[in-house]
């Protein structure tokens, strides 16, 4: 059982067990029969510790229940925060209600009844405590540094040991218990400031925020003013220190909540901004979406230009394009010819016509203030790639200041990602116009050709077999062999999605990648550091790869690292298909049930969660056969599939043929299954037979 679900389960019945004790001393200290049959008053001491233990197991079981913070749902976190304290508090109010009206109704000295509902209010303000300070707890730490969870936890122990300490009656002398009290309210003054959840929020979730804590407060006064009315009511049965203890809980409590508060509040002013910051993100992706299904240069050129004035939130701009002949031509936003000429006549005069450039002071600039233009920031954003110049785009503010550097990198962004765009429609377009398709497959096919290992790896540890066919004249499957030193072997397989001349040119990438990626690291700290393990090699692919796949397109690989002279091997499978494996001890065929995700399907770090390493150690006579999904998935007449358990079936009467033979004897049982049917998919099979007599004496 976890640890979490142990706890509660101990201190729920300890919960209960001591609240009980807890009234029952209460009830001892009335004027009536209960307190007679319970054998007379009660030690103070057992109220007070029955209060302690009560409180104590309240709070541990609340500590025990999971996070209440639910990913980012902050309004959603203080709106059942609302909904709990104010069900306690409308249970505290009833409970008085009702003891009033049966001491009206019903007039009698039996303190029984109310010391019963004072200890079940006490009881309700406890747990309402308990409840407000774990929720205000996961906001205050949300996305907190350790430290800061550090101090969070001193700060829970000084301020239990001090409601502790009142509880037993125990006050330092003064005025040393005012410095206590104070610095515990300044300490948390401090943590209650540090509450960046409230930068998450929008304006109007900032505006339900402070109504929300503001109804917390509401329902924290119920109970203060409930206890303050009680505090002179001669039938008050219970202990001085109890009810002071109660007192200063409350006084925290009502504290540190309207900390919070204030902390919102003082927020709502900044809201505007963050909202424009996520704005400018919004329409940066929006913009990137739409340039990728953008048809033509004057097309992506208009997307640019309006998502920049409308991210930049620009009162004039104009967009210049320049072709390769050397003419031009201007989009407008709320600006004259003249203006235009005016100020890039003064940039050419200042040589600041082909570089970026931000001047947030107009009216304060020399050659500006000559123009006398009704304008007070100017940002200007070339448009540029490493072999031409395609434009540039400028905009003008209003009020000055109205730009900043983080505008000036966004605009970078936009105007990168343009550039890019353009020379992929121009490269597109060439290559429409020449009608050279057939002839670049051609290529690539030959490119491909060559990519493919022509001599296999030869050792006495094992025998390799390989077979690859395409299903048209550029296909997507490839492996690649690397040896590494130490008597190691490095043996990739994959299979890029789509065919044709985009999954060649994936094709070299990877097994460029595969060769950059696994040369020695000269300042590993050790020997097993000097190269990467299969599942570190997959997530640094898996980053090289997220920038130039296409959106839809990913990879599915497996590598392979043996290592031979110690007899064993590791291997890491990115969405590939399962192993097949002989054991020649255990005499059995299976596959290796692995978990992994292709290649470019996630493109951030927490790929790296999604893959990992395995370990075999492999015996004399053991066969591996390694594949792409074209062998199990080709089709016969009936359009059956080969399958894997007709694979693992070959191999159960082939494993103690060499690795030529098994591959042979696997392709002809192919061949005869799905005879007279074309090939839908790439096939590659490579087959590793490690040999029966191992050198070094590992047979």
């Amino acid at each position: 059982m976890p640890f979490r679900q142990r706890l509660k389960a101990v201190t729920l019945p300890l919960t209960i067990l001591s609240w009980v004790l807890l009234l029952l001393s209460t009830l001892s200290h009335t004027n009536g029969q209960v307190a007679t049959r319970l054998g007379g008053t009660w030690p103070e001491w057992i109220t007070l510790m029955s209060q302690a233990a009560f409180a104590a197991f309240v709070f541990i079981y609340q500590r025990g229940r999971p996070d209440p913070l639910h990913g980012n749902d902050f309004v959603g976190l203080l709106r059942r925060l609302v909904l709990g304290p104010g069900l306690l508090a409308t249970l505290c109010v009833s409970l008085h209600l009702i003891e009033r009206f049966v001491q009206a109704e019903l007039p009698t000295n039996d303190e029984t009844f109310y010391a019963f509902i004072y200890t079940a209010n006490l009881a309700l303000f406890v747990v309402f405590l308990a409840y407000t300070n774990y929720s205000w707890r996961s906001l205050v730490l949300f996305r907190a540094s350790l430290k800061l969870r550090r101090q969070w936890v001193w700060f829970e122990i000084l301020l239990g040991f001090t409601l502790l300490f009142r509880l037993l009656d125990w006050v330092p002398p003064h005025p040393f218990d005012y410095f206590i009290v104070g610095g515990l309210g300044l300490f948390g003054v401090y943590l209650s400031g540090n509450q960046q959840w409230v930068a998450y929020l929008n304006r109007r979730q900032k505006w339900e925020a402070v109504l929300l804590q503001i109804a917390i407060l509401l329902a924290m006064t119920v109970f203060v003013v409930y206890f303050l009315r009680i505090r002179f009511d001669p039938k008050l049965v219970a202990p001085a220190p109890q009810h002071a203890f109660l007192l200063l809980n409350a006084f925290f409590g009502a504290f540190y909540s309207f900390m919070g508060l204030l902390v919102t509040i003082f927020n709502l002013p900044t809201a505007s901004v963050f909202e424009q910051k996520r704005e400018e993100i919004l329409s940066m992706q929006r913009l990137t979406q739409l340039i990728q299904k953008g048809q033509t240069e004057e097309e992506v050129y208009a997307m640019f230009f309006d998502s920049a004035v409308q991210t930049m939130d620009a009162d004039a701009a104009w967009l210049t394009l320049e072709t390769e002949e050397g003419n031009t031509t201007e989009q407008q936003h709320h600006v004259s010819p003249e203006q235009i000429a005016s100020i890039l006549e003064l940039l050419q005069e200042h040589n600041l016509q082909h570089i970026e450039y931000l001047n947030n002071d107009l009216s304060g600039s020399n050659g500006f203030r000559s123009l006398d233009l009704p304008y007070g920031s100017l940002v200007a954003m070339p448009l540029r790639s490493a072999k031409r110049r395609f434009g540039a785009l400028y905009m003008l503010k209003e009020n000055r200041y109205g730009f900043d550097r983080e505008n000036l990198s966004i605009l970078q962004t936009f105007a990168s990602q343009t550039v890019l765009s353009i020379e992929n429609l121009q490269l597109v377009h060439i290559s429409l116009e020449n009608q050279r398709v057939q002839e670049e497959l051609k290529i690539a096919s030959i490119v491909q050709d060559s990519l493919i290992p022509k001599n296999l790896p030869i050792d006495s540890w094992f025998d390799i077999s390989s077979y690859a066919a395409s299903a048209k004249e550029v296909g997507g499957d490839f492996y690649d062999f690397l040896h590494l030193p130490g008597r190691q072997l490095a043996i990739l397989i994959g299979d890029v999605s789509g065919k044709g001349v985009t999954a060649a040119f994936h094709v070299a990438q990877m097994k460029g990648i595969f060769h950059a990626l696994m040369q020695e690291n000269h300042l590993a700290r050790s020997e097993r550091e000097k190269f990467p393990v299969p599942s570190r090699f997959m997530t640094q692919a898996n980053t090289a790869l997220a920038r130039c796949l296409e959106k839809a397109a990913f990879i599915t690989a497996s590598l392979y690292i043996i290592d031979y002279e110690n007899g064993g091997f590791v291997f890491a499978r990115a969405g590939h298909c399962h192993t097949l494996y002989y054991h020649s001890i255990k005499e059995e065929v299976s596959y290796f049930q692995t978990a992994g995700l292709g290649l470019g399907i996630i493109r951030n770090e927490s790929y790296e969660k999604h893959i990992k390493n395995q370990f075999y150690d492999y015996n004399p006579g053991d066969v591996m056969v390694i594949y792409t999904d074209g062998i199990v998935e080709a089709r016969n007449a009936l359009q059956e599939e080969y399958g894997e358990q007709r694979l693992l079936y070959m191999l159960e009467q082939t494993f103690s043929m060499e690795a030529d033979e098994i591959k042979e004897q696997i392709l002809a049982d192919l061949a005869e299954f799905s005879a007279g049917q074309p090939m839908h998919d790439d096939q590659t099979l490579l087959v590793v037979k490690f040999k029966s007599a191992q050198p070094d004496g590992l047979n």
